[in-house]
């Protein structure tokens, strides 16, 4: 298979070996439960969501738990790398998968709810505004973005690895600088849950106003 280059290192470095190496510890019906507990929190207050796209879908977990919730609503995604792309393909078409950065994707359709889950912590922090820009530009209603929060923007290692991982207030940041996207709910799941845990998650939900 073919190795992407991309304008990033982190881009880079998870569309190679380590992103391949993802696919097998976020995997299984565990997660999968865990995940349909978290988005029926997470979106209890969204409403008449018809469309989804998920930014760094990987292989369709966070997919597959909002099909069970929303059995007809049609799901769209965008996925760096290969391997976890082409295993999405069993659970949404393939034409409405985007192999590529979310850097390099020009996003025309608009949909209901626009989803980010444990990828704005991997981008790197200087193109986070060209992020945010894509994320509300493709959103007509719901945008929820679940990451590391931290009140300042901070690097930790990741994984043996520098430059990889980062928290700050993302959501906050978002609502900044796009007034138009109103904070609806919000909440933080721990990876100690004794249920349904996630990795120490913070999300919000948001929605994009007329004003």
């Amino acid at each position: 298979m073919e190795e992407m280059k991309f304008k990033t290192e982190q881009e880079n470095f998870w569309a190679s070996e380590f992103g391949d190496n993802y696919i097998d510890r976020n995997k299984g019906n565990t997660l999968l439960a865990s995940n349909l507990a978290f988005f029926s929190r997470a979106l209890r207050a969204a409403k008449d969501m018809k469309h989804c796209f998920e930014v760094g879908a990987n292989i369709g977990m966070n997919l597959r738990a909002l099909k069970h919730l929303y059995p007809n609503m049609d799901q769209s995604a965008v996925e760096i790398n290969q391997t976890a792309a082409k295993q999405l393909e069993s659970i949404i078409p393939a034409s409405q998968i985007y192999n590529t950065s979310v850097l390099d994707l020009t996003i025309e359709q608009l949909f209901d709810l626009v989803l980010i889950k444990g990828v704005l912590i991997h981008i790197n922090p200087e193109l986070l505004p060209q992020v945010y820009e894509k994320l509300v530009a493709a959103t007509s209603k719901y945008l929820l973005v679940a990451e590391y929060y931290n009140p300042s923007p901070v690097a930790v290692p990741y994984r043996g690895h520098l430059d990889r991982l980062f928290k700050r207030d993302f959501a906050g940041e978002i609502m900044n600088a796009y007034p138009e996207m109103k904070l609806v709910d919000y909440g933080f799941v721990s990876r100690h849950d004794p249920s349904f845990p996630q990795d120490d998650i913070t999300w919000f939900l948001m929605e994009k106003s007329d004003a």
